[in-house]
């Protein structure tokens, strides 16, 4: 038999309704929309209504709810611009359409005292215990054409093509979801410090995505798969919609403008201005379904904008110029005196050239587009930039000489290897004399120079002072600017095509494949997080005879100190343990590690104690 209901005694008391309920509707609006769109701007709003829904006296405006708690100019801008809106369309005296009557839960559920009443009312006309029913938790759906919904439908897009990876790297998920967002995923807009890309935290918490791996992979789960493949139905459905308007709206088109002729336009005013203000907004929709349906086909569009999008996948010629980029170390601290110098005979010869932080070399060449600035916003938009194949590292013999000694010069050599560029230089200053009053003899830094050229495969120019640096930088930045005219440039992953060189490079031919200068200068950072391999190969660099290429023969076999460990055990007697890596060939010349080397990295692995 079903409970009987508890005798409440006493009278129920009303609750008092809010008597601002034009405010609090807006207020809860702004909350939800910020909920949406994962911005922590909610909390602000929230503690607004709360304190809202405490104050007992109507407001006559926004100004005056500054009195209250968490109500900041912001806030009370907002409001009293969306009260003269109200006041214009509706009058100064109506209620608002759809708004709650004073005294219905859907005006004080915000109110936390009066949540907590409701809900022990309803538990005890339930069932008499005075359980509380949980509230229904709401399924997050990103909103159309926000940050969440872009890299959602971009992951998923690239999970469904044949023979794809399942991840993507961040700089190719942001360049493929900018297409689906209306926000950009690099560059916050005014007033507010995120950006698009924000939202990956929300769906990394929410458990939609995944995040492995450094550099960053991101990938999908299960749960992000089905919410993925929902809304990518719900797009092609809109899609099909918007497809079948457009052609109704075509129609009525050619209707209307079959006997209409303006004989005051001219040619050039119909080519910049095509369509009437009323016409514009059914042109966008088309360009952005076409965006959204992937279906963009190559060719170069007159529009600014269709130039911008990074899904073009690359720079036309002509539509970048080639900068010089100069770190700042070369501009700052040191000698003042000679680095003014070099700045100044760069711009005294006319290079276009910018100073930023370069985490190797000393200077490189980057191909940047050609962005025009919009009417309304205070910077043009940032270009995308494209790094070219040649980076030069400068050294004064005096510096030559110091990295020798702590170790530098080998390091540096190695990371210009390993830096994705294929035409690493090394720009060396003799300085006359000076050479002869160092640490080092002059004819171990001559022979270290050679070596640099011939063993390591660097090329190497000489010159005799910051003023023959400068012409040379000159030069080349002429014949590069030259050299990549008419080259269409295409940008890729470092990750994923590697840093060998291709067959065009050994004809002459400049390639075109560059990574952006953001993915260059992020993955030559000197203290990142290293992986076990890149541990073990400086372990391996430490000892002495053993250069990188010796030290990337033994990891092609021997990827981690276990693997290595583990072939030692395998070995039957100490003889065998002690040549076992002396027949791995290194180099161009294929040449064996020999047994003296392999005699060491056994003995320094594999030594109980100090070694003597």
């Amino acid at each position: 038999m079903p409970a009987s209901e508890p005798v409440r005694l006493g009278r129920k008391r009303n609750l008092p309704s809010c008597p601002n309920p034009l405010f609090l509707a807006w207020l809860t609006e702004l909350r939800d929309q910020a909920r949406e769109k994962g911005l922590k701007i909610q909390f602000t709003y929230q503690k607004a209504i709360s304190s809202l829904n405490k104050y007992p006296l109507p407001l006559q405006n926004a100004k005056e709810a500054k009195i209250l708690q968490n109500f900041g100019d912001g806030i009370c801008k907002i409001l009293d611009e969306r009260l003269q809106r109200y006041r214009r369309e509706n009058g100064p005296d109506s209620l608002p359409e759809g708004l709650p009557p004073p005294g219905r839960p859907d005006n004080n559920s915000l109110a936390p005292s009066r949540k907590k009443n409701a809900a022990g009312d309803q538990g005890k006309e339930e069932g008499g215990g005075g359980k509380k029913k949980k509230k229904k938790r709401r399924e997050y759906v990103p909103q159309k054409r926000s940050g969440g919904y872009a890299v959602l439908l971009t992951l998923y897009r690239q999970s469904q093509i044949a023979g794809s990876k399942g991840y993507m790297f961040k700089m190719e998920l942001q360049a493929e979801a900018q297409l689906l967002c209306d926000k950009s995923f690099t560059v916050p807009d005014l007033g507010s410090k995120y950006t698009a890309w924000s939202s990956v935290s929300t769906l990394i918490h929410k458990n939609f995505i995944t995040k492995t791996h450094n550099p960053a992979r991101y990938s999908l789960t299960e749960e992000g798969l089905a919410l993925a493949e929902r809304l990518e139905s719900v797009e092609e459905d809109t899609k099909d919609g918007s497809e079948g308007d457009r052609e109704e709206a075509r129609s009525e088109e050619e209707e209307c403008g079959a006997g209409l002729v303006d004989l005051t336009a001219s040619d050039d005013e119909e080519e910049e201005d095509g369509t009437s203000p009323a016409e514009r907004p059914t042109c966008v929709a088309q360009q952005r379904s076409e965006v959204d349906g992937m279906g963009f086909s190559g060719k170069p569009q007159n529009s600014q904008a269709t130039s911008r999008k990074p899904n073009a996948g690359c720079l036309l010629p002509g539509a970048y110029e080639v900068i010089l980029c100069v770190d700042f170390i070369e501009t700052t601290g040191g000698s003042n005196h000679r680095k003014d110098e070099l700045v100044k005979e760069l711009q005294r010869n006319g290079v276009n050239f910018d100073v930023r932080k370069l985490n190797v070399g000393d200077f490189l060449w980057v191909a940047r587009e050609k962005v025009a600035p919009v009417p309304g916003q205070l910077r043009a938009p940032t270009g995308r930039e494209l790094v070219l194949d040649y980076i030069i590292e400068r050294k004064r013999m005096d510096d030559l000489c110091g990295s020798i000694i702590d170790g530098r010069f080998r390091e540096q050599k190695f990371r210009l290897k390993r830096c994705g560029l294929r035409r690493p230089c090394y720009l060396v200053e003799e300085c006359g004399s000076a050479a002869s009053h160092l640490s080092l003899p002059e004819t171990t830094l001559q022979q270290a120079i050679v070596n640099t050229q011939v063993v390591d495969g660097f090329f190497v120019k000489r010159v005799q002072d910051v003023r023959e640096s400068a012409a040379y930088l000159t030069v080349m930045t002429r014949y590069l600017i030259k050299l990549y005219q008419n080259c269409t440039l295409i940008c890729r992953s470092r990750e994923l095509e590697g840093d060998g060189g291709s067959d065009e490079e050994e004809r002459g031919t400049p390639s075109c494949s560059l990574i952006s200068f953001a993915e260059f200068n992020h993955g030559a950072v000197k203290n990142k997080c290293q992986t076990v391999r890149e541990v073990f190969a400086r372990q391996l660099m430490q000892v002495s005879g053993l250069s990188g290429d010796k030290a990337a023969a033994i990891l092609e076999q021997y990827s981690t100190p276990h693997s290595l460990l583990t072939a030692y055990e395998r070995c039957a007697s100490e003889a065998q343990k002690e040549k076992l890596l002396s027949s791995i060939r290194h180099g161009k010349l294929k040449r064996n590690l020999g047994p003296a080397l392999s005699r060491t990295v056994y003995q320094l692995y594999c030594t109980q104690g100090a070694l003597s």
